[in-house]
């Protein structure tokens, strides 16, 4: 491997955070004959690294680490799980800012946007630090003369966690704390395009006094590290953050051995803005739905809504504060940082294309900025018909789509009209109407008069081909445990 750009970095002052290699029964492990990958920042295209990509024999055998560590972990204490997770917490927020830097470089998002990323990863660590105290065995009314009824809560095994680039620390943590309160080993794969967050937080777990084996890394080609684990039959639970077109992929990979999965997918969030609703309100929410992560989310707001009675006064409200943003890399911290890479830049250009030869009008932005090839600026589509793209396929980018509605039937029914059903955002000041508006949409999580909805205390997921299960909340680690009924007579 090639001598690391990033661990030059004067700005980041633990270099053992910088981690090149996977990390696999407490051992920092290399590819076979070296194998590695690159890795760039997005906002210079600089090399920063290049990271061990291990085989399909070496991601088994990761496996068979988290198997062998199984039996030990699951069977502490929880009290004393809990004080492993803790550890890796209070480490986590005594390292935010190198934690922060080295996401800002892989993933280019603003810097005030990572480090606020960390302490939502942190979070979840701490939340389940508690929750591992939790599953109690129930009692139940026995229905049968002489028996007594109880229900157990046990770990499901080893579970498998793939992850994706747009939330490198955050969708790792939500996953492993909870697996691992509930007694659970893990064997996880990071996004070949930011690597360095995950194996940073290994670091972090090992010296936090993580077992070997109960929380293994593995780097490399996705196909080839995750391919074994679905064919696994000691693999009991997969959870996939990531496109439908992957979790289908996934879902199906995995039907052999029938696995529990959690699969948090795409979205295609709707925002419908009611008359009467606070108008300055609305458009800072909505600014922040559609452009925080550089519009890289998949809570972000796809499809904008605007009764016609405000449509012309939001529009040139929303359009003033778009044009606002500032963009720059991210370690300027400006509002929008690069996009991930050029297939992100070229779906922001062919949806702004497609829209406006339909009869969409550019409002702002609408071509790459002159930054660096992965830099698109705020865009503002008005007059977006439902026949564009952007309208049925996920944008993520920066790229927000403007349309009027005129009745609240009509709307609820063009906003239902998606195969994503995640979130959906309300602004309106009529209790009824949100009411009605909360019951009628069909998706996992309503906002209402408001942006962020997220953190570990709720159950995070959606319904229709935005996935299965839920992540964060008691729901999030029952995920990976199974209910065991003992019915007993004692003779």
């Amino acid at each position: 491997m090639r001598d690391t750009a990033i661990s030059a970095r004067t700005d980041i002052g633990d270099k053992r955070l910088l981690r090149g290699f996977s990390y696999v029964n407490g051992k920092w492990t290399s590819g076979e004959a070296g194998a590695c990958f690159a890795v760039t920042d997005p906002a210079t295209g600089a090399h920063l690294g290049d990271i061990a990509a291990l085989s399909a024999a070496q991601s088994a055998a990761a496996v068979d680490a988290a198997q062998a560590g199984f039996p030990a972990w699951s069977q502490r204490l929880p009290q004393e799980r809990a004080m492993v997770l803790r550890r890796w917490h209070d480490l986590m927020i005594a390292a935010k800012e190198d934690l922060a830097r080295i996401m800002v470089l892989e993933q280019g998002k603003p810097l005030s946007e990572a480090r606020g990323e960390i302490d939502y990863a942190a979070a979840f660590i701490d939340y389940y630090a508690e929750e591992a105290k939790r599953p109690n065995v129930e009692g139940v009314t026995s229905h049968l003369p002489d028996a007594e009824v109880e229900l157990w809560l046990e770990p499901v095994g080893v579970v498998a966690l793939i992850t994706p680039w747009n939330f490198p620390s955050a969708m790792l943590t939500r996953k492993a704390a909870a697996a691992l309160a509930a007694g659970c080993t893990i064997v996880a794969h990071p996004s070949t395009e930011t690597p360095y967050s995950a194996l940073a937080l290994a670091e972090l777990a090992e010296r936090a006094g993580m077992p070997a084996g109960v929380f293994n890394v593995v780097t490399g080609d996705a196909p080839t590290v995750v391919e074994p684990w679905t064919k696994d039959t000691r693999v009991r639970a997969l959870s996939f953050t990531g496109s439908t077109e992957v979790g289908r992929l996934l879902y199906r990979q995995s039907a052999e051995t029938v696995k529990k999965l959690v699969l948090e997918l795409g979205g295609h969030a709707p925002v419908i803005v009611f008359k009467g609703a606070d108008l300055d309100r609305a458009v800072a929410e909505v600014i922040k739905a559609k452009f925080a992560t550089s519009g890289q989310d998949c809570l972000g707001a796809n499809r904008i809504y605007v009764e016609r009675p405000i449509y012309d006064a939001f529009c040139v409200k929303f359009v003033a504060a778009a044009k606002a943003l500032t963009l720059a890399p991210g370690m300027e911290d400006a509002d929008l940082g690069p996009l991930m890479n050029a297939r992100a830049v070229a779906k922001q250009q062919a949806h702004v294309d497609d829209a406006l030869a339909k009869g969409a009008r550019l409002a702002c932005g609408g071509a790459p900025a002159d930054l660096g090839p992965l830099f698109y600026p705020a865009t503002v589509l008005t007059d977006v018909p439902d026949s564009a793209k952007i309208m049925h396929e996920e944008s993520f980018g920066p790229v927000a789509p403007i349309t009027p509605f005129d009745t609240e039937d009509e709307v609820i029914t063009r906003a239902n009209d998606s195969e994503y059903g995640l979130v959906a955002y309300v602004h309106s000041q009529d209790p009824k109407r949100i009411y009605r508006l909360s019951r009628a949409l069909h998706y996992g999580m309503v906002a209402v008069n408001r942006t962020k909805v997220t953190g570990a205390p709720i159950p995070f997921g959606g319904v229709k081909q935005s996935g299965l299960g839920r992540e964060g909340a008691r729901m999030g680690m029952q995920e990976f445990m199974d209910l065991k009924y003992v019915c007993r007579d004692w003779g």
